[in-house]
C-alpha cells in the first residue's frame, strides 16, 4: 500500500528576501508597506489575517498574492477540520470566496484559489498535509516559471544599455526572483545592462521604495525617476528596453498593470524603445477578451493625499490601482512556456496550458 505523497520541502527564493514564508504553521509575510528603512515581518494565524494582508498591501504583486492565497488556504483548511469535522468544507469555501474578493483585478488570487479548492476536494476529513503540499508546489513552480522567463527575457535583449521599469515586478512580487526583474537580473549577469531606470511609481511609491531596494541588495546601478519624467528620458537618453510586469493579460494581449505602466507604453513606442511585459502563464487569462472588460481596482482617494500632507477643502480625488496597456504597445510577451513577440490572441493561445 502507498500512504499519502510526503510534503515538499520549503521552496527557495534565490534572492533571500523570501517574501512569503511557510513558517511554524502560519503564514510569515515580508510587510511591503515598510519597505526600504522598516523590515519587519507579519506572521498570519489565519486566512482572515491573510485577507486583511492582501487587501492592506503588507503582501502585493500578482504572483505573491496568488502564493499567499494558498498558504491562506491552508490555514482555512486546517480551522475548519478542527471546528467542524467531516463537514468542513462549506465554511472552508466561504471563507475561501472572501480571499478571493481581497483584490479584484490580479488574476492569480482567484487562480490560486481555484487550485486549492480543487485540491481540497480530495484532501479528506484531515487536509493540512495535502493542502499544504499543493501551496508548497504552487509556490515552487512559481519560482521556477520566473527562472524560465528571466533566461527568455534576457535572450531578447541584443544591445548593450539601460533599460527602464515600473512598480516593482520582483522578489517581493513573486515566490522569488521577479517576473521583470528576474529578467534584469539575468540580463545584468550577462552583461547587457548598464543601468535600470526606476519609475517611483505613485502614490505607494513601490519603484522608489521596492524595485531600488532590490536592485540596491543585488549591486545593479539603479536610478529613480519620477514617474513623469519618463518621456523626456527617452528623448534624451532611449533606454534599450521597457520591462514591466503583469497583473492580468487578458486574451487578446491587452495588459493590466499598476497605473501608470499604460503611459509608460505610449512614450516607449512613440520613442521607439522596445515594451516587454514580463508575467507567467497563471496571470493569462483566457476567459476575459479584452482588457477593457477588467475590473480595475479603485483603492482610498486618501492614498493620493498623503504626500500633500491632506486633502484641500472641496477637492475630490480619483485612485485607480492600475490601466490597460493595448496589446499594440507591446512588443514581447514573455512566460515560461515562451514569447508572444507581438503578442495576439493567436498567440497567447499558444501558449496556455492544455
Amino acid at each position: 500500500m502507498t500512504g499519502p505523497l510526503p510534503t515538499p520541502p520549503e521552496p527557495t527564493d534565490p534572492t533571500g528576501i523570501n517574501a512569503v514564508l511557510w513558517r511554524d504553521g502560519k503564514v510569515d509575510l515580508l510587510d511591503q508597506r515598510r519597505l526600504p528603512r522598516d523590515v519587519r515581518r507579519v506572521v498570519c494565524e489565519d486566512v482572515d489575517a491573510v485577507t486583511l494582508s492582501i487587501r492592506e498591501m503588507v503582501v502585493r504583486g500578482a504572483p505573491a498574492i496568488g502564493v499567499t492565497a494558498a498558504y491562506g488556504a491552508v490555514l482555512a483548511a486546517r480551522d475548519r477540520a478542527r471546528s467542524d469535522g467531516p463537514d468542513w468544507q462549506a465554511k472552508f469555501q466561504e471563507d475561501l470566496e472572501r480571499l478571493r474578493a481581497a483584490r479584484p483585478t490580479a488574476v492569480n488570487l482567484g487562480w490560486a484559489v481555484d487550485r486549492m479548492l480543487a485540491a481540497a476536494a480530495t484532501a479528506g476529513a484531515e487536509p493540512e498535509a495535502a493542502m499544504l503540499a499543493e501551496a508548497r508546489r504552487i509556490h515552487a513552480e512559481d519560482i521556477a516559471m520566473n527562472q524560465a522567463m528571466a533566461r527568455l527575457g534576457a535572450g531578447l535583449i541584443e544591445q548593450q544599455g539601460a533599460v527602464i521599469t515600473h512598480c516593482n515586478a520582483g522578489a517581493l512580487a513573486t515566490g522569488g526572483l521577479g517576473t521583470a526583474l528576474g529578467v534584469i537580473r539575468e540580463a545584468w549577469r550577462q552583461g547587457k545592462i548598464t543601468r535600470v531606470w526606476v519609475d517611483e511609481t505613485r502614490p505607494w511609491l513601490q519603484g522608489a521604495r521596492l524595485t531600488a531596494w532590490e536592485l540596491a541588495r543585488d549591486g545593479i546601478p539603479a536610478t529613480v525617476i519620477t514617474d513623469s519624467a519618463a518621456a523626456q528620458l527617452m528623448r534624451r537618453e532611449p533606454p534599450t528596453w521597457a520591462i514591466v510586469g503583469a497583473d492580468r493579460v487578458a486574451a487578446n494581449g491587452d495588459v493590466v498593470n499598476k497605473i501608470g505602466t499604460y503611459s509608460l507604453a505610449v512614450a516607449a513606442r512613440y520613442h521607439g524603445v522596445r515594451f516587454m511585459v514580463v508575467a507567467p502563464t497563471s496571470t493569462l487569462d483566457a476567459g476575459t477578451p479584452t482588457g477593457d472588460t477588467v475590473t480595475i481596482e479603485e483603492r482610498d482617494a486618501a492614498e493620493l493625499w498623503q504626500a500633500a500632507g491632506g486633502a484641500p477643502d472641496g477637492a475630490s480625488a480619483a485612485n485607480p490601482s492600475f490601466d490597460v496597456t493595448p496589446a499594440e504597445l507591446v512588443d514581447a510577451l514573455v512566460t515560461e512556456r515562451g514569447i508572444a513577440a507581438p503578442p495576439g490572441p493567436a498567440a497567447l493561445a499558444r501558449l496556455l496550458p492544455p
